[in-house]
C-alpha cells in the first residue's frame, strides 16, 4: 500500500486513524515553546544570541574556567562552545590565558568589557523570563519550572 493509499484508507476507515496528533506531543510543544522564546530573546538582547549570552552569564556568574568546564556548565557540547567562545572573543567579551595550575589549560573569564555588556543585559534576561512565563499564573510558573528542572 502506498502512502497516499494510507492517508486515504485513514479517512475511509475509521479504525485505522491514528491516535498520534502532533499538536499534543511533548517535543512539538516545547519546541514551539522555545521558538517563542527565541523570538523574544533576538529581540531583547540582540547584542548576543542565547547560547552566547548564557556562556557569558555562567562566566560572570561562577568566575574563570576552562572552555570544557563552560561547556559543561551550559550544557553545551565541545563542538559549540568551542564556536561560542571564539565569538565571545571576537567581540572582545572573553579572555583566555594559560590556567597556572596546569598550563595545557585555558582558562576563560569574562573581560571588563564582558562584564559591563553582561551588567547592562541582566535587566532585559530578567524582563525576558518574566515576560516567556507570563501567560502562567504565579504558581504555575513555579511548578513549569520545577518541572522543567525535574526533565533536565
Amino acid at each position: 500500500m502506498t502512502h497516499t493509499d494510507k492517508r486515504t484508507r485513514s479517512k475511509l476507515d475509521p479504525d485505522t486513524v491514528s491516535d498520534y496528533h502532533l499538536d499534543t506531543q511533548v517535543g512539538f510543544l516545547m519546541r514551539r515553546a522555545n521558538q517563542r522564546h527565541l523570538s523574544m530573546f533576538s529581540d531583547a538582547i540582540p547584542e548576543l544570541t542565547p547560547t552566547q549570552f548564557a556562556a557569558l552569564a555562567k562566566l560572570c556568574e561562577l568566575g574563570g574556567m576552562s572552555q570544557n568546564a563552560l561547556g559543561r556548565a551550559t550544557a553545551m557540547d565541545a563542538a559549540t562552545i568551542k564556536g561560542v567562545v571564539d565569538r565571545l572573543r571576537g567581540k572582545a567579551l572573553v579572555t583566555s590565558a594559560p590556567d597556572p595550575e596546569d598550563q595545557r589549560r585555558v582558562l576563560l573569564k569574562p573581560s571588563p568589557e564582558g562584564w559591563a555588556l553582561f551588567d547592562t543585559l541582566t535587566p532585559a534576561a530578567h524582563t525576558l523570563t518574566k515576560d516567556t512565563l507570563a501567560p502562567l499564573n504565579e504558581a504555575e510558573q513555579t511548578i513549569f519550572l520545577l518541572l522543567l528542572n525535574k526533565l533536565t
